[in-house]
């Protein structure tokens, strides 16, 4: 009997086209060197799970849809080099919504029993990697309108790594 293999998952903002292309057309403007995220696969993870067995995507599917967060906005205004070489988008204030989705999707994973890593959370979007030193550049503020989030798989291929979605959830319109 063949032996299911995991997936690699994670829940995430995935950055959508008009501002991807944005972000990258300013990006490559710019002299961040590395090598350059690709379009389609940039985004902020809220919940790395890692190696995971498919069978559990249906529970994490359902916790998920318990999440309960107002929609918001998520302006990327600063640019901070993270680890050793990744060049990354980053907000200079972190949005009590956005907060509020990672500590809901958290608690619900451990519940669930999935171990998260213990580092706290840092809003970012990863621009580059294997990057030398950033040049000293204020970027021009990027407004994201946040209203939904995913749990998506990487795969990684020849051609390099690819993000599916697998399922999304649309975050609450705010009650006036």
């Amino acid at each position: 009997m063949p032996t299911e293999l995991p997936l690699r998952l994670f829940f995430a903002l995935k950055c959508p086209s008009d501002l991807g292309e944005a972000v990258c057309n300013w990006r490559d403007s710019q002299e961040i060197g590395g090598r350059p995220v690709a379009l389609a696969n940039l985004h902020m993870t809220l919940a790395f799970l890692g190696n995971q067995p498919g069978a559990a995507v249906e529970g994490l599917e359902q916790l998920a849809a318990s999440v309960r967060v107002d929609v918001f906005t998520l302006r990327l205004d600063q640019l901070l080099m993270i680890g050793k070489d990744f060049a990354c988008l980053t907000p200079s204030h972190s949005p009590s919504p956005l907060n509020q989705l990672v500590e809901q999707l958290h608690a619900a994973l451990s519940t669930h029993g999935v171990v998260l890593d213990a580092r706290p959370f840092l809003p970012h979007v990863t621009l580059s990697r294997r990057v030398q030193a950033l040049p000293d550049l204020q970027p021009r503020p990027f407004q994201w309108s946040v209203d939904r989030f995913g749990l998506y798989r990487s795969d990684s291929t020849p051609r390099g790594v690819l993000y599916s979605e697998l399922a999304r959830w649309s975050l609450a319109n705010p009650r006036h």
